[in-house]
């Protein structure tokens, strides 16, 4: 980052930290030799997204960290508007049914195909000797089908433990970091400034909000186990008349779990994000109380659902396996319901024509949390019924076991179709690569010295970079068809288990061949893609652990999908830019207070994002101090346009036009990065760009060797970037103090190579 490998930590810990080069440790009692260049320092937040190898296995999450995304993606409609509460609730509401849906999933591996199907059958279990003791045939203590289940119930109990051990850690080691103090009459609006979330004091911290959705989201794990042992035990009671001790004890503890449903409906209703202050309050005793009551009542229905009921048997499938359908329909009423209240909010929005799918990317994106959450679910059924019954196909007359649900076969065949969409929408983007190419190749020539000699291969292979790195804007449409064939295909999955209550291939036993071929093929297909990819994603998370270049690969997807924090759902991966943002506000706040300096801060990639977050978070007077330069930023063409609400073109302006000056550097051959698209007051624009990539063309005596195409990455090798960077120190007011005694800017450059590396 500082271009020396002698580094001295300034302040910070091992997880992010402020360094400068040991010469420039001690600047600040040197003054005198530094009145001709700045001090730099660079901000590492390199291991809040991809140190730890441990991380990796965050990859589970990802549909609670999509579903979070969408939460963030509402149209930028003003901030008084009717609608915007109902967006949020009911992205809240489609991030409470996801957990719903794993604690499920984890309860139809555990319960259902181990303890009720497997275990209760005598050729599924002859093989598998740690099931003996729970085999009829054995006679024992937990052969009894409600103690089998009582017993397999501490397997999802666990895994909603886990995520809320999860969520409670992470909070502590990312989130925790509170912002620094405004002074008083410090405000920076004015009234030709456009106020903006990301300026608003709480913004970065949300601890109650955070711990109130920990607290719903962990009850509603516990509640959807405690459903399903009280579905197998009200079948067993209903064997014997109905009206036995225990079927009355059942109903009560019902109605138990239905009160506990609805007051964990009123905290996700009542749950919203404060802002204008840190929410660092505690949260009253019945929120804070609401998991563990709901654990002692889990525990009480673990010892009705074994209590001994003689003559019950497991045959067949669990009772109850017909959620799965009701929860994905529920998801797709959500995702409509969404999608008409974003298209309301759109058409209040202003300055909304680079959103992304006209306001419909929340909506997208929530939908396609759905999807991926569907596989991971019914991925890992799929495959482990594979294994408990030797290979048979689950659901066939010689199968050793029922198998899964009839829903995930459906939803495995829809798979092949949605991999036929992208691959048309693959073959339409090298289309689109070679006609732009075509394009542009003419005009690659005319960028640099007429002197130099043309080369053909040379001018190809920039105009294929140039055309590649243009494929970033045609990223709605693969959202939009990826989404809108999801739903098709999703619903027809519903409607095909429904109406036939049969896999795809046994319900059209009796269409023409053609059609009954084609259904056997896309359900087998579709069975081994969907547990490919839950095995795929293991794959990945155990590499990334051992491979620290995987490790950083799998970091940069947290880039952009953990800078948010957590709004919608608390178990998805931490939110980094808790923890980096109030680290570089109190760095610039405090160094230009004790100091009376000046500073450009600086950043690339994703670290031009957190710089502009920072910059938001300051005062006006330390603000006034401050100069912005991004480059390779994604600030415009990534979060303008998918995030309108926080950094549409109104948030940016105001941005400008508080702070001294910004500037953005930028290249077509980049795929992140971007024009800001923003012009000063006084007919500055904050572009700098489109900067010449490669440096040179051909081969000169000057460069013997052909110029490497940068693309998105060492910018400050071009010398632009010092040109830039000494107008804009030569620019802040020269009115201001000065660091004693003379002079002084410090470079904070926080910012993040695409390869996951922290740099200057």
């Amino acid at each position: 980052m500082l271009g020396d490998p002698r580094v001295q930590l300034i302040t910070g810990d091992d997880t992010a930290a402020c360094y400068r080069r040991t010469e420039d440790a001690d600047a600040e009692r040197r003054p005198q030799d530094y009145l001709d260049e700045p001090v730099r320092e660079a901000y590492c937040w390199s291991n809040l997204t991809s140190g730890n190898g441990a991380r990796a296995l965050w990859l589970i999450l990802v549909p609670f960290m999509v579903a979070n995304l969408a939460h963030w993606m509402r149209p930028a409609a003003p901030a008084d508007h009717r609608a915007q509460r109902l967006y949020d609730l009911l992205v809240r509401l489609l991030a409470l049914t996801l957990t719903v849906l794993l604690a499920a999933a984890a309860c139809e591996v555990a319960l259902d195909l181990t303890a009720w199907q497997c275990a209760g059958t005598t050729v599924c279990v002859a093989d598998k000797s740690w099931l003996g003791f729970l085999s009829p045939d054995s006679h024992g203590w937990w052969s009894a089908p409600g103690r089998r289940l009582a017993l397999a119930s501490a397997v999802p109990l666990l895994v909603v433990g886990f995520l809320w051990w999860l969520s409670h850690r992470t909070w502590s080691a990312y989130e925790s970091a509170s912002p620094p103090p405004r002074r008083p009459g410090s405000s920076r609006y004015t009234p030709h400034t456009e106020r903006t979330a990301l300026s608003l004091e709480g913004f970065w911290y949300g601890r109650r909000l955070v711990a109130r959705l920990r607290s719903a989201h962990t009850t509603a794990g516990v509640l959807t186990i405690a459903a399903v042992l009280l579905g197998a035990g009200a079948k067993a009671d209903a064997r014997a008349g109905g009206e036995t001790a225990l079927a009355v004890t059942g109903r009560a503890l019902t109605a138990v779990v239905i009160l506990l449903a609805a007051v964990t409906l009123v905290i996700v209703w009542r749950t919203a994000r404060s802002e204008a202050a840190p929410d660092d309050e505690s949260d009253r005793l019945v929120v804070r109380a609401l998991p563990y009551v709901a654990l002692a009542v889990l525990a009480l229905i673990a010892l009705h659902t074994g209590w001994a009921r003689p003559g019950a048997r497991s045959h067949g499938p669990l009772p109850g396996a017909a959620a799965f359908g009701g929860i994905a329909v529920f998801q797709g009423l959500l995702v409509l319901a969404l999608a008409v209240t974003a298209w309301v909010l759109q058409r209040a929005a202003r300055d909304d024509a680079r959103t992304a799918l006209r306001g419909m990317g929340g909506p997208a994106v929530a939908l396609l949390a759905c999807a991926v959450a569907g596989v991971l679910s019914g991925g890992v059924a799929q495959r482990f019924a594979d294994w408990m019954d030797g290979g048979a196909t689950p659901g066939q007359a010689h199968a050793p076991i029922p198998g899964p649900p009839v829903l995930l076969s459906w939803q495995a065949s829809a798979i092949p179709a949605l991999l036929v969409v992208f691959a048309v929408v693959a073959v339409l983007a090298a289309i689109r690569v070679a006609v732009v190419r075509g394009r542009v190749v003419k005009d690659v020539p005319g960028l640099y010295d007429p002197r130099e000699r043309p080369d053909e291969r040379r001018t190809k292979r920039i105009a294929g970079t140039i055309a590649r790195a243009g494929l970033t804007d045609a990223a709605p449409v693969l959202v939009a068809a990826t989404a809108a064939v999801t739903l098709v295909l999703g619903a027809g999955a519903v409607a095909g288990a429904w109406l036939t209550d049969r896999a795809p291939g046994p319900a059209t036993a009796d269409a023409p061949p053609v059609v009954h071929a084609a259904a056997q093929t896309a359900e087998s297909l579709g069975s081994w893609l969907m547990s490919a990819g839950v095995i795929l994603l293991i794959a990945m998370g155990r590499r990334a652990y051992r491979d620290h270049s995987a490790r950083r690969t799998i970091g940069i997807l947290w880039d952009v999908g953990t800078f948010w924090p957590r709004a919608a759902h608390p178990f998805a991966p931490p939110c980094y830019a808790e923890r980096a943002v109030p680290d570089l506000t109190w760095r610039m706040a405090t160094w230009t207070e004790r100091f009376n300096g000046r500073l450009v801060i600086s950043g690339h990639s994703q670290g031009s994002v957190l710089a502009a977050a920072a910059v938001w978070q300051l005062d006006l007077v330390t603000r006034s101090r401050v100069a912005l330069l991004t480059y390779g930023s994604p600030l415009e063409r990534l979060y303008g346009r998918w995030f309108p609400a926080f950094f549409g073109p109104p948030a940016l302006t105001g941005l400008h036009r508080e702070m001294d000056d910004w500037r953005n550097l930028w290249r077509f051959t980049d795929p992140i990065g971007g024009p800001i698209r923003l012009t000063c007051e006084d007919g500055r624009r904050v572009d700098e760009g489109p900067l010449r990539d490669p440096l040179a063309f051909g081969r000169t005596l000057r460069n013997p060797l052909p110029a490497q195409i940068l693309g998105h990455g060492d910018y400050q090798t071009d010398p632009v970037f010092d040109t830039v960077r000494a107008e804009l120190i030569a620019r802040l007011d020269p009115d201001l103090p000065c660091q004693r005694p003379a002079g002084e800017e410090v470079d904070d450059r926080p910012t993040q190579e695409s390869s996951g590396r922290s740099s200057a």
